[in-house]
């Protein structure tokens, strides 16, 4: 009998039970389910409110493209520039010269401030505008003082503007000019490459006219020089009419024919070269070649309206899941953090009145 007991014990074995923690497919397919309508509904809503924005408030913006290369001056010009550089005035396109950087000219507030004073026409703001006030205040009156305006208007002109290099290894710049209207962004993109030229050029021509001056102090002095030694030449002829017999006199002589023939040298290549520099401080060159010419957009480059409904799609479904769960995680725990809550809120009152006097506690 004792021993029948034993077996039956033996074969009675305690029931374990593990409570899962742990989130199945099946529970969270549940929790979507539940939520099928709020997850279809918010990202509905996300879209027509994009597309509203899109359509009544976001403004278009175009951008009007040009490629342009630099060209550099030469010809004629380019011996006054070996000339100058012999002297130590460095010119545009000399290899010791400033290199250009059409991306920090362009991008520039000089850029941005001669632009400021254009003149453009637009739709939305009539004809002949000045970019200042396209930019600024539009129809209405200024709102703040002059220097607050430039300064405001610089900021926007860099905005518009992006210029870069086709290739690391190209001579050629692509220049991007945004703009609230097709028409206006190509009209500032060449009103930028016409300024960009005319900075170039007055920039050139005010090296040449430099160069130009110096060869015309070079050449008076050496003009100077060069009477100076022919009348020296003059009187020792004239003191020495027969030198033949002494080699130290025509030694003399051999040295004030030397030095005269060399000053006229030097002041017939500065006399040369000096009206190279005048042709060259009068002539028009193109400092910048346009490859292509700026083109009025036909679509606005911003808003992508297709690419802003479908991130918005994505987005509204995105929130619309977590919603859901929050949702669903309110709902289980809600009485239990309701406890908490209202713990919490006790021992806040209790901390807050133990630090107050005495008098003021709450009996």
């Amino acid at each position: 009998m004792m021993q029948e007991t034993a077996q039956q014990q033996q074969s009675i074995q305690p029931q374990y039970y593990i409570e899962e923690d742990t989130i199945s497919l099946l529970d969270i397919l549940l929790v979507l389910a539940r939520n099928i309508k709020l997850i279809i509904i918010t990202p509905a809503i996300v879209c027509i409110f994009t597309i509203f924005y899109i359509l009544f408030i976001a403004s278009p913006i175009y951008v009007s493209t040009a490629t342009f290369m630099s060209y550099g001056s030469g010809g004629s010009n380019s011996r006054m520039m070996g000339l100058a550089s012999q002297f130590g005035i460095s010119m545009p396109g000399n290899n010791s010269g400033p290199r250009w950087s059409y991306e920090e000219v362009i991008e520039s507030r000089t850029m941005a401030r001669t632009l400021l004073k254009h003149r453009f026409d637009t739709g939305k703001y009539g004809p002949q505008k000045e970019l200042l006030q396209i930019l600024t205040y539009g129809d209405g009156e200024p709102n703040a003082d002059m220097n607050t305006l430039i300064i405001n208007g610089i900021t926007e002109v860099q905005e518009m503007i992006k210029v870069k290099k086709t290739s690391s290894s190209s001579s050629l710049y692509k220049l991007e000019i945004s703009a609230f209207e097709p028409q206006l962004s190509s009209d500032i993109a060449m009103a930028v490459m016409d300024a960009l030229g005319r900075h170039q050029r007055e920039y050139n021509s005010r090296k040449t006219t430099e160069a130009r001056k110096f060869i015309e102090g070079r050449l008076l002095n050496t003009k100077a020089e060069l009477e100076a030694a022919e009348e020296g030449l003059k009187e020792f002829r004239e003191r020495n009419r027969r030198i033949i017999e002494s080699p130290q006199l025509q030694l003399e002589q051999d040295r004030l024919i030397r030095d005269t023939a060399v000053l006229m040298g030097v002041f017939t290549t500065l006399k040369q070269n000096l009206e190279t520099a005048k042709i060259s401080e009068v002539r028009e060159s193109d400092y910048v070649v346009i490859m292509d010419q700026p083109e009025i957009p036909l679509y606005p480059t911003k808003p992508q309206k297709r690419i802003m409904v479908i991130l918005a799609g994505f987005f509204g479904i995105g929130f619309g899941i977590l919603w859901a769960f929050i949702k669903e995680y309110s709902r289980n725990t809600d009485t239990e953090e309701q406890e908490k809550w209202e713990k919490v809120k006790s021992v806040i009152i209790k901390n807050i009145s133990d630090c107050l006097p005495r008098r003021f506690r709450k009996v």
